[in-house]
């Protein structure tokens, strides 16, 4: 069965759809703002030449949604899919990030139940790699139902909380 990457997801609150290149210049207005780094590991993200590659990787993971209000077409922020592991049964969510003015909870907790939804079509269980500092989204984690499951390095080789949400769990 395909798993279909980046798929268009519609909630109440949220519109996620693929990143395109046009994209960058509504998604920098939102990530520009150094408050949402601070507990980041790359805490200087919030600068255009450092964003410019996250955006450009995100582009080429083939798993990168963007985040629009669905109240006003806004965009809001991002996410992805990633690591894809037909044989675990397993794919990670991730690279979340979200303007201030949508912090609180039930923004996240609805991208994180669309993309979820989505995701349990095709696994069984979706990690998501979380900063040992990064409290805010360790509490987004639990909030959500991520158990944390141990530690392994993420992607660049940094220290990352596992967190974990089984189908059975969600559904």
């Amino acid at each position: 069965m395909f798993f279909d990457l980046q798929p268009t997801l519609k909630g109440k609150l949220l519109l996620l759809r693929p990143l395109r290149p046009e994209d960058w210049d509504d998604l920098y207005v939102v990530a520009s703002d150094p408050l949402i780094w601070e507990q980041h590991p790359i805490k200087d993200r919030y600068k255009e030449e450092v964003f410019r590659g996250f955006f450009r990787e995100a582009l080429e993971s083939g798993g990168a949604l963007i985040a629009i209000d669905s109240r006003d077409g806004q965009v809001i922020g991002s996410s992805r899919f990633h690591g894809y592991d037909e044989v675990k049964s397993e794919i990670e969510i991730g690279w979340t990030f979200l303007a201030r003015s949508h912090w609180g909870g039930i923004y996240n907790a609805e991208m994180k139940q669309l993309m979820l939804r989505h995701a349990f079509g095709f696994v069984k269980s979706v990690i998501f790699l979380v900063g040992p500092r990064n409290l805010r989204s360790q509490r987004a984690m639990e909030k959500i139902g991520g158990v944390r499951v141990g530690s392994r390095p993420d992607a660049t080789g940094r220290d990352s909380f596992v967190y974990q949400i089984a189908a059975p769990d969600f559904l």
